[in-house]
């Protein structure tokens, strides 16, 4: 591959920070016209140098090849949400229902080799389905290896150029995942049916290859005691099991003593199910752990319950825990860390700082020294509201970040809803009359009959950023984050019967099973209940902890705009509720994001891909996709031009990847 004149700067760049001889190869990046890594690199920044496609010519992209994923296994794939990796002269993608791995021709789009495993039971019983993220690139230079996570939590590492598995990687090329997952005090899963799954990518840094795993997608779990969240690494040559780190403490593990009552030994879940991310230089990964089951009752685990809801950094060669950050004591709201670290080098007072930023379904982004942990800016201890949930245990304080300010709304009151007419406001109040309101932090309730019904906020499954998470730019220092406004229920039904239903729990007080109402009922006259501006894109100056700009992203929906009820009005554009399914991609001059609804346009239906100017949010071209954006867009060099290439798929529209490029 021939690389352009404007290039050479970049790559000089990432020669001259090579590591020394001895310490293996550089860290692979997007200075040569690659996309090696999910994020782009280890970091998840989602930056590319590549320039050719720019302002003045992003409305010429062109359709340059599209490949459906409907063949690569059994029925069709209408939730696509894979990003594509490019390195060494290939484009490599997971697909279908039985998650195959296919390598691509970058130019053409011609299908090289697929590979896919028939797991029979174990892959059926699999609590996390379809294509799931993607997969990991690694080289040393000679061989070249793409490594991802099966159905069944599998983890296969195949031979680049060819697609067949590598015979001295574990056995015969796979590794079982499930071999170090355990249920209670420590009893194995079984290996077919045992729960635990992975939607996310393995992260390779350095020689290592590391993965999390997760569980059922649902807001109660099987049982309390459900399995254990884990995190297992691998030599990337071997598939030798290098380390694990036990989410769920166990005695003499730092942490335990949050779990009070001995509490740790009954409970489970406390998973990393989205991207992990590492600093190869520094050698440390950086754990985003989920929430302790169950996600909105937690009186069977009293406590603040490391490390739910946390931060964690461990050494990337032993697993060793060198600093945490518990992002909510005591999870109940199902805030999750659902989208991955960011890795910035930032100048804060005129000092330079290795930091880590974690966006949140809360809409808060946390930001630390990704070296010792310590807040950029100070994390505040805030008295929060206590609940009323007969057998729960509160956490009195939750923290706060002083900085950057929250960069979507927050809890809920009168002041969010809908407002476009005094007719609507005045249906919207008497709506959550019959819900709680409050700040953020305001507890789940038990649901009654006559009120309340539910605890109502925004964020958590319907807001905030969740697993497609942002985009940072490493010359400007501005981070970007697309973010949902929408409101969430969360409320309490007590089972009468626990013994009947798996679905609940079992044990004396612990009698609440979750039915949480997301966005059900949550309208008024089928226009959403919060007012818009329903999904935005912030750019945060992480030099200063300040909001750039903000703009709403996505076309006003077309229900919105024909609305009866909205007749003669002059609605401002409202962004698009679905934005916390899709991420942004950065370049050298433009921040690149499509649309996740489809949307009238001239000749047919269709959706957007849109660029902004990343100084100020301003709209500077758009180009209509086949359906809307369902995975993360990235971007390569191949056959003398740039390219854009994402996953696209919809109800009606099964999954594939297409690409687009400039004209001849």
């Amino acid at each position: 591959m021939s690389i352009p004149p404007f290039l050479a700067a970049a790559i000089g760049l990432a020669l001259a920070a090579a590591p020394a001889a001895g310490q293996g190869p550089p860290p692979l990046t997007t200075a040569a016209g690659e996309w090696p890594g999910y994020g782009g690199d280890a970091g998840h920044t989602r930056y590319s140098p590549l320039d050719q496609i720019d302002a003045s010519n992003f409305g010429e992209l062109e359709l340059a090849w599209r490949f459906r994923t409907d063949n690569l296994g059994p029925g069709a794939e209408f939730k696509l949400s894979g990003t594509p990796l490019m390195a060494g002269g290939r484009l490599f993608a997971t697909g279908g229902t039985r998650r195959a791995v296919v390598a691509l021709d970058p130019a053409t789009g011609e299908l090289l080799w697929m590979h896919a495993e028939h797991e029979g039971a174990r892959g059926a019983a699999a609590p996390r389905r379809l294509s799931g993220r993607g997969l990991a690139y690694w080289t040393d230079g000679i061989e070249e290896r793409v490594l991802y996570v099966t159905l069944g939590f599998r983890l296969v590492a195949l031979d680049a150029a060819t697609g067949r598995p590598v015979p001295g990687f574990g056995d015969g090329g796979r590794v079982d995942l499930k071999a170090a997952a355990v249920v209670g005090e420590g009893r194995p899963i079984d290996p077919v049916t045992g729960e635990i799954g992975l939607h996310a990518t393995p992260t390779v840094a350095r020689d290592v290859v590391v993965v999390g795993g997760t569980f059922a997608d649902a807001p109660a779990p099987r049982t309390y005691n459900n399995t254990k969240g884990l995190v297992q690494a691998f030599d990337v040559r071997t598939g030798r099991r290098l380390w694990t780190f036990d989410t769920v403490p166990g005695p003499g593990d730092v942490g335990v003593e949050t779990w009070l009552n001995d509490s740790w030994g009954v409970n489970g879940n406390n998973g990393v199910w989205t991207q992990i991310s590492a600093d190869p230089e520094l050698g440390i990964a950086y754990l985003p752990v989920e929430t302790p089951s169950g996600d909105y009752y937690g009186g069977h685990r009293p406590g603040d319950n490391l490390f739910g809801e946390s931060l964690v950094a461990v050494d990337l060669m032993t697993g060793e825990r060198l600093w945490h950050f518990q992002l909510v004591h005591h999870p109940l709201w199902g805030f999750d860390m659902a989208s991955p670290p960011i890795l910035a080098d930032i100048t804060v007072d005129g000092r330079p700082v290795k930091a880590v930023a974690q966006p949140g379904k809360q809409a808060f982004l946390y930001v630390f020294d990704r070296v010792t942990g310590e807040p950029v800016w100070p994390i505040e201890e805030r008295p929060v509201p206590a609940g009323d949930v007969p057998g729960e245990w509160y956490s009195p304080t939750q923290p706060f970040p002083t900085k950057p300010p929250p960069y979507d709304r927050q809890g809920a009151s009168i002041d969010d809803l809908i407002d476009f007419t005094p007719e609507l406001r005045a249906e919207a109040v008497a709506l959550v009359s019959r819900y709680r309101l409050g700040p953020i932090f305001t507890p789940p309730v038990v649901s009654r009959p006559d009120g309340p019904v539910a605890t109502l906020g925004l964020g958590a499954g319907s807001g905030g950023t969740n697993w497609p998470g942002g985009g940072y730019d490493p010359e400007t220092h501005l981070l970007y984050v697309p973010s949902r406004t929408a409101f969430y229920s969360w409320e309490l039904i007590p089972t009468p019967d626990p013994s009947v239903s798996d679905m609940r729990y079992v044990k004396g007080t612990e009698k609440y099973g979750v039915g949480h109402g997301g966005l059900r009922d949550l309208h008024v006259r089928g226009l959403p209940l919060a007012k818009p501006p329903w999904g935005r894109v912030s750019a945060i100056d992480l030099d200063r902890g300040e909001i750039r700009w903000q703009v709403p992203h996505g076309e006003t929906p077309e229900r919105v705009r024909s609305h009866p009820a909205l007749a003669g009005l002059d609605i401002p554009p409202t962004g698009e509720a679905c934005i916390h399914l899709i991420g942004p991609l950065v370049t050298k001059t433009l921040l690149v994001m499509g649309e996740c609804g489809y949307h009238p346009v001239p000749g047919g239906r269709g959706a957007r891909l849109r660029a902004y100017d990343k100084a100020t949010g301003r709209e500077v071209g758009a180009v209509v996709m086949p359906a809307p954006q369902s995975g993360s867009p990235m971007t390569y060099f191949a056959d003398g031009r740039q390219h854009i290439a994402l996953a696209v798929s919809g109800r009606t529209h099964p999954g594939e990847y297409i690409a687009f490029r400039l004209p001849e």
